[in-house]
């Protein structure tokens, strides 16, 4: 049993536990934060990234990344963007739609977001990403925080400078990616970026990048000197490794790993969570008298065609069902595949 690691305070947010769940777009929506809270309760939750832009335009899917639950708190708004205007404009929002912190991403290297001059882009442009911080933190109450990359590529390393920069316009918390923007994720994350970015802020100093099992988040807090650890691909449809990180950090002994039973059963809670966000229903049994059930229905069996077989990795038999998972469309479909795949492992 390890020695529990102390929370730290954003502003004047608690986070008890110092672990954090990673932002990640078509991931950490409201059903898998929840699930995850459930399960392995992170100290900190982000949603998926918010376009600031498609906000000013009212987009309402993306809207609909921001709902935030009770359950959930603390609970942070994360949003990307290149004009102080349209960042700031969102970034009201966010708090009135109940964000306890906003995130700015300064760290998605995507070509996509990249080439709208925001996310890691903005590491090219230091005066532009200092403006956008200081025009956020000028229009809300809440703490503002900012997650990075190291730098653009490996000719300049930008985060410390960077972070000085932010923590003087009024950012509460800086959470380092320890890899470069051209890297994505190749290569391995340099905890030593961590260590160095250490020594040039005092606000609490978040590190991220190759943290899967305990003893990585662990090692992160120790050789690093960081507040706290962000997990992000290690929890993708497995809430389990994030509790037994969080286990690690809070002195408790590790639990048994979950059943295939429970990988389903979750997987399938998962699945009509997803439905009902969808169908803006409270449940999967009132979104099923929704008229517009079967639309929502498809759009999110479609979203997690690729996260639903990584509930079931590593069992013998999984990667042969894989291509079956990933063609359903209904929850009807998944769950009879799951289910057949169930009693053939039982029955081995």
């Amino acid at each position: 049993m390890s020695q529990p690691s102390p929370g730290f305070k954003i502003g004047s947010i608690p986070v008890e536990v110092p672990l954090l769940l990673a932002p990640m777009e078509d991931v950490t929506n409201l059903p898998f934060r929840l699930i995850a809270k459930r399960i392995a309760q992170p100290g900190l939750m982000f949603t998926e990234f918010v376009s600031a832009m498609a906000i000013h335009y009212g987009a309402t899917k993306t809207f609909r990344k921001m709902r935030i639950h009770p359950g959930e708190r603390p609970m942070g708004i994360q949003i990307f963007g290149g004009e102080p205007d349209v960042m700031a404009e969102t970034a009201r929002i966010a708090e009135e739609m109940g964000a306890d912190i906003v995130d700015i991403n300064m760290g998605c290297w995507v070509p996509k977001v990249c080439k709208t001059g925001s996310g890691a882009a903005l590491l090219k442009d230091p005066e532009l990403a200092e403006r956008i911080v200081a025009s956020v933190v000028k229009a809300v109450k809440v703490p503002v925080t900012v997650k990075v990359r190291a730098g653009w590529d490996y000719s300049l390393f930008a985060a410390p400078d960077l972070a000085r920069r932010f923590q003087d316009a009024g950012a509460r918390m800086i959470t380092l990616h320890a890899r470069f923007a051209k890297q994505g994720f190749e290569g391995e994350a340099d905890w030593k970026l961590i260590s160095d970015m250490r020594e040039a802020v005092r606000v609490p100093l978040i590190g991220n990048g190759d943290v899967k099992k305990p003893e990585d988040a662990l090692k992160m807090l120790t050789e690093t000197g960081c507040d706290g650890v962000m997990v992000g691909r290690a929890a993708i449809s497995n809430p389990w490794a994030l509790r037994d990180i969080q286990r690690a950090m809070t002195g408790q002994d590790p639990m048994p790993a979950p059943t295939l039973a429970e990988r389903i059963r979750v997987a399938t809670e998962h699945l009509r969570m997803m439905v009902a966000c969808e169908a803006d229903a409270e449940s999967f049994e009132e979104a099923r008298s929704n008229p517009a059930f079967a639309d929502a229905e498809f759009r999110a069996c479609r979203a997690l065609r690729g996260q639903i077989p990584l509930y079931i990795k590593g069992e013998v038999g999984a990667s042969q069902i894989r291509d079956r998972l990933t063609r359903c469309s209904t929850v009807a479909e998944f769950e009879t595949v799951l289910d057949e795949f169930a009693a053939q492992t039982a029955a081995r």
